[in-house]
């Protein structure tokens, strides 16, 4: 079964509750928006709103959730409080009223209050596995939204109409922005060359920022210093276990995710991997992919240092698809942890059997790059 099947499938199986709202809202977008990717290249377009006033930062800033200790269950509470409007636009339409207010908030420095008239109660729920979850949705009739302050740096780039969307992103990001924040600034159109702007599907766009990102940090630390030994970094959330075994290689990237348990008895393993001269083509495991190569780039970066990268997964019974953030955000913090050093790459593996809740021979089995180290050659493809 293919890992877009599997995913599907737990989704379709799940069942909650989201907000009740009626037809007219009156609430807070933390900002929040959606570009669907249904009908291409006409989209539903709209904002997610909380019923709730004031600051609901909280309810789409997943850079915040793990170090906040918030739960699988606060999250989806989070999420299935948001109400989605939505209306279909042309992909390159954005002198449309909606989609320039769509704008006003993806540029905004907080929170913007916001008022909706959907045709029809809003109703259902969306899991998926590329983005966050949220609650119902409706055709939305009118949306008004107060006045707006702009972020300063997000409000830099998209007055400036020559600078290409990866240089505005890669700006944004050494200013400091969210992840989250460039990803929406992307997804409605606000930066780019003027001509090239469109909109972007969200599930696109977040993986189109995690490549620019991972792209630009790659090409930082390509020319610095191997590190010297094999190094373990773990992590443990959302019903998840990372560990990331950092080798003493030029840049060699592999992750492999298993789902253990979580509809039945199955045990599934899933993955991909690159060389040093990257990947050709969309990865077979999705987003996922580029999002924890992102995660360890980043901290390479940050450390200063290049390495290789085998990434190993573990999903457990209460797992719940909640976007590829879960990926992303579990890295993050795991190379925010002190590593365990080793001196060869077979008791780096020794060490993160004992914390696998399967074989460490299944991994191996389905992995490419294990078997050239443990064989000791070095994959540089």
């Amino acid at each position: 079964m293919s890992k877009g099947s599997y995913l599907k499938r737990i989704t379709s199986n799940m069942h909650m509750r989201s907000i009740e709202v009626g037809e007219k809202l009156d609430g807070s977008s933390p900002p929040s928006v959606f570009v669907g990717s249904f009908g291409y290249p006409k989209v539903y377009v709209g904002p997610m709103i909380s019923p709730d006033q004031g600051d609901t930062a909280i309810l789409d800033t997943p850079e915040v959730w793990i170090p906040k200790k918030k739960t699988q269950e606060d999250i989806i509470n989070f999420r299935l409080g948001l109400v989605r409007g939505k209306q279909v636009v042309g992909i390159q339409e954005l002198n449309n009223k909606l989609v320039q207010k769509l704008q006003e908030i993806t540029l905004a420095t907080g929170s913007v209050q916001s008022e909706a008239q959907f045709h029809g109660k809003p109703r259902g729920f969306t899991f998926d596995a590329e983005h966050a979850p949220f609650g119902p949705s409706a055709s939305i009739d009118k949306f008004e939204i107060d006045n707006v302050k702009w972020h300063p740096d997000l409000e830099k780039v998209y007055y400036d109409t020559d600078f290409k969307a990866a240089d505005a992103a890669v700006e944004l990001y050494n200013e400091g922005i969210l992840f989250s924040q460039i990803q929406k600034a992307l997804s409605t159109g606000t930066m780019g060359v003027g001509k090239n702007r469109k909109l972007v599907p969200t599930r696109w766009s977040i993986t189109a920022t995690d490549t620019i990102l991972a792209n630009h940090l790659y090409d930082d630390i390509k020319w610095n210093e191997i590190i010297d030994c094999y190094e373990v970094y773990e992590f443990s959330s959302l019903n998840n276990y990372y560990a990331i075994i950092l080798t003493p290689t030029p840049w060699q990237y592999e992750w492999l995710e298993a789902f253990i348990h979580i509809m039945d008895n199955e045990e599934l393993i899933y993955s991909d991997y690159e060389g040093t001269r990257g990947k050709d083509g969309y990865s077979v495991v999705g987003g996922c992919y580029y999002s924890c190569k992102f995660g360890v780039l980043e901290a390479l970066k940050r450390m200063r240092k290049q390495s290789g990268a085998i990434v190993l997964r573990e999903a457990y019974r209460g797992y719940v698809s909640l976007g590829v953030f879960n990926v992303r955000e579990n890295v993050r913090n795991a190379m925010k942890q002190l590593p365990r050093k080793f001196a060869d790459f077979r008791s780096a593996m020794n060490y993160v059997s004992t914390k696998l809740r399967l074989p460490i021979s299944r991994f191996v089995d389905q992995s490419a790059l294990i078997k050239d180290m443990l064989n000791y050659k070095q994959t540089t493809l």
